[in-house]
């Protein structure tokens, strides 16, 4: 815990504010605040906002790409049979040295706040026992919530005891993947196991849902159903959801209206989803991704995740959620101005929701979690992707760079504040 004095600080709203973190907690946000005993920093009349959060990723198979061989193809199944031949010969120091190289990426770009699914369904618990560790050893920089996730079908891999083990070892989230089954009535089943045992247990559902362009995968409505059969309201959310967008808008009218009464939140993975989906397509090809515009306007909670940075399902990424909202922006033609802002909310606010973070945002009481960028609101941000200027934790700077600046040497005599051209200018 420390204490901290940010001074100019620009807040969502447009106004210009001072805040004060006491024993790494918001203790005021007003203009003028004077603490001579507090270190001080000058936000420089920058945006201040809460830390990014990533409400869906792997945190066991990070940073694995190439290992034991590149994903040629490109597809969501050869990626699945990559990890399969990966996980023999995974160790539980190799994926701790991936995962503790990965969150100083994530913390860089302000990301305080991952959700991480963890595979269950091997011979052995050994991601489950590193991503514990890695929790525990980087809990003062960084928040992680792990979910018991059975990659190859809970039915179909015959992995049950697994998951029940995982959340015994204190993995937080219950989660499934249904479309992986072999029939559509093990996929319905496996639902209902699963919400069954998070009712029980008292725990968070997430479940990898319909993630195929299958118009016929409709495991969100059962999952729905279950929610509300045992009052999970607001505790479950579907991930990628992406058949949706291939519904027929006859079916997807009535389903929407069972999602919002089930309270149901939604996980996108815009990077990953718009790579993977549609592949088989002729022309025109689908997008694949969930229906995020309709969900935004019904009322649902619609949070965006990373998935996957450099491992058997993805080659790129630097971790960067504004990159994944500026993605989903583009994808879902969410250029209105409330739009974009709902889109920045994704990847803050809302996901914070999501995962049910305690005492998250900026007000006073809430934990001195804050990044700065360099850009002046919420849309810029999404524009410009801006440096992280500060990523503080609890009051104390954790993550630092310097201003960017360009200097532009075009010929010309040009006074030397002419040649500086900052993100924000």
């Amino acid at each position: 815990m420390a204490n901290l004095l940010i001074k100019n600080c620009l807040m969502a709203d447009g106004q210009s504010s001072d805040i004060l973190i006491k024993n790494g907690i918001i203790k005021d946000i007003s203009k003028n605040i004077s603490a001579t005993d507090t270190p001080k920093i000058d936000a420089n009349h920058h945006f201040v906002t809460p830390p990014f959060v990533d409400s869906h990723f792997h945190m066991d198979a990070t940073l694995s790409y190439g290992l034991p061989r590149v994903n040629e193809s490109g597809t969501l199944l050869e990626g699945i049979a990559l990890w399969g031949e990966l996980k023999p010969k995974l160790t539980v120091d190799a994926i701790k040295d991936r995962a503790r190289r990965f969150c100083k990426w994530a913390i860089a770009r302000g990301t305080l706040a991952i959700r991480s699914h963890v595979d269950v369904s091997g011979d052995n618990l050994l991601g489950v026992e590193a991503l514990i560790d890695i929790r525990e050893e980087m809990k003062e920089f960084i928040d992680i919530q792990l979910v018991a996730f059975p990659q190859d079908g809970l039915l179909r891999a015959n992995c049950l005891e697994n998951l029940v083990s995982a959340l015994d070892m204190g993995v937080d989230v219950v989660g499934g993947i249904p479309h992986f089954e072999r029939t559509m009535a093990d996929g319905a089943e496996s639902i209902k196991i699963l919400c069954e045992i998070a009712e029980k247990r008292g725990l968070l559902v997430d479940l990898h849902c319909d993630e195929t362009d299958d118009p016929i995968s409709r495991h969100v409505e059962t999952l729905a159903y279950e929610t509300l059969r045992l009052g999970l309201n607001g505790r479950v959310a579907g991930s990628h959801l992406t058949s949706m967008h291939s519904f027929d808008n006859y079916y997807f009218t009535k389903l929407i209206s069972l999602l919002v009464e089930a309270d149901l939140h939604i996980i996108a993975n815009p990077l990953i989803n718009i790579t993977i989906q549609g592949r088989q397509d002729a022309y025109p090809k689908r997008r694949g991704l969930t229906r995020i515009p309709e969900q935004i306007n019904a009322g649902l909670k619609v949070a965006f995740g990373h998935d996957c940075v450099m491992d058997p399902w993805y080659p790129l990424g630097s971790h960067d959620m504004l990159e994944v909202a500026h993605m989903a922006l583009h994808c879902c033609h969410l250029t209105g101005v409330e739009q974009m802002r709902s889109c920045y909310e994704s990847v803050t606010t809302k996901a914070a929701e999501i995962l049910h973070l305690e005492k998250y945002g900026i007000y006073p009481g809430a934990k001195g979690d804050l990044v700065i960028l360099q850009c002046k609101d919420p849309i810029e941000a999404l524009r410009l992707k801006p440096a992280r200027l500060f990523v503080i934790r609890k009051g104390k700077i954790i993550s630092s760079t310097p201003p960017v600046e360009y200097k532009l040497f075009m010929g010309e005599k040009i006074e030397k504040e002419d040649l500086l051209f900052k993100n924000s200018s």
